[in-house]
């Protein structure tokens, strides 16, 4: 299998099965004396990790991550970094009896026609167990990004779960924490539990709209063409389990608006800084950051996992229905929260170490 690779300067290479003894990540491109431990980059996949509440999957996975290599004294020395996650709580035979048979929304059939053989303990590689390794990846990326630019700070959350959203004027980003869902609207999120309560006990799911903003970003990091920041993102961001749609800024809805609406009106500050009258761009013109909040959102689907039988065939041509048993998240949008907040930090130090290779630090270009 190709193509376990992203990134240009700072690349990730994951490894591993869901079922398997273990997985990870080999992080190449890290620059050297950045403090670096274990410790660094467990408190991200504690985030991301299963069986935190009963609204995600039972799997329980200490996820503890080990680096093997890349670091020295506790300073990394620009070597690549080996990162390992061992699996403790697999159940394969949760998946015997699907062994020879196509789960409906999953990856069993292209896998099976791209391949010819599938590994369906818990997916294999398609499952979204690869995340945490991206997670893991992400730690090292953080620490990078501590250092290179302070002031940085990115932050994921629900906007939607079904068919409803959050208030955005109740919107408070210090609420995240305070409730299972990631979501900055704790009303909403009260509504979330009602309505993911009722959906458990029929062995259904649903999905799931994830926002990510990255704060603090200097104005020139990314491309104009070919590696746009907001490519790169989108493209980052498609690559999460289960994600069918990418907004930058404003996304689709700014198919509705007029060109008098959505230009994003530019002024000096009285600081003499540059002030933006509105963020249709999601903080990205051309390909390169403005300065303003960088917005990602990603549509995350149902969890294709679910208790209910779904029409399907086996590997023989025979029509089956399939209900799914084992240890599933009824939105795995929930999950889904930390590995877009990982893959943001992964692809914006890869812009800024694109950006330093080509220019040096800072935009060139000065305003007033």
């Amino acid at each position: 299998m190709s193509f376990n690779t992203f990134g240009h300067l700072f690349r990730v290479t994951t490894w591993g099965e869901s079922h398997g003894p273990a997985l990870g990540a080999t992080v190449d491109g890290c620059p050297p004396g950045i403090a670096l431990s274990e410790a660094d980059i467990q408190p991200w996949l504690d985030k991301r990790k299963p069986g935190q509440n009963k609204y995600t999957t039972q799997r329980r996975e200490a996820d503890a991550v080990e680096i093997l290599s890349g670091v020295y004294e506790g300073r990394t020395t620009g070597t690549p970094i080996q990162l390992m996650i061992r699996n403790t709580d697999q159940r394969s035979k949760d998946y015997g009896e699907i062994a020879r048979t196509f789960r409906p929304g999953h990856a069993d059939i292209t896998y099976y026609q791209k391949y010819g053989l599938r590994d369906p303990r818990g997916g294999g590689r398609s499952s979204a167990r690869e995340t945490a390794a991206r997670v893991a990846a992400a730690g090292v990326a953080r620490q990078v990004l501590a250092t290179l630019v302070p002031d940085l700070s990115i932050t994921g959350y629900m906007v939607q779960m079904g068919p409803r959203g959050i208030d955005r004027a109740r919107m408070d980003l210090s609420a995240i924490g305070e409730n299972p869902f990631w979501c900055p609207d704790p009303e909403t999120a009260a509504s979330w539990a009602e309505d993911l309560d009722a959906l458990r006990k029929t062995g259904n799911s649903v999905g799931a709209t994830i926002e990510v903003i990255a704060q603090g970003l200097p104005a020139g990091i990314g491309a104009p063409l070919y590696a746009k920041l907001d490519s790169e993102l989108a493209a980052a961001m498609m690559t999460i389990n289960a994600v069918k749609g990418v907004e930058i800024g404003a996304g689709f809805g700014a198919a509705a608006l007029t060109g008098v609406e959505n230009a994003d009106e530019i002024r000096i500050g009285e600081d003499g800084r540059l002030v933006y009258g509105s963020n249709h761009a999601g903080g990205v013109l051309g390909g390169i950051s403005t300065g303003q909040d960088v917005v990602v959102r990603f549509a995350v689907k149902p969890t294709s996992s679910i208790l209910q039988p779904r029409q399907s065939v086996t590997i023989d041509g025979e029509a089956t229905d399939v209900v799914t048993k084992g240890r599933h998240d009824p939105c795995v949008g929930i999950r889904a929260v930390p590995v877009g907040e990982a893959m943001m930090a992964c692809v914006l130090l890869d812009q800024i170490l694109l950006h330093r290779a080509q220019v040096g630090e800072g935009p060139r270009g000065r305003i007033g």
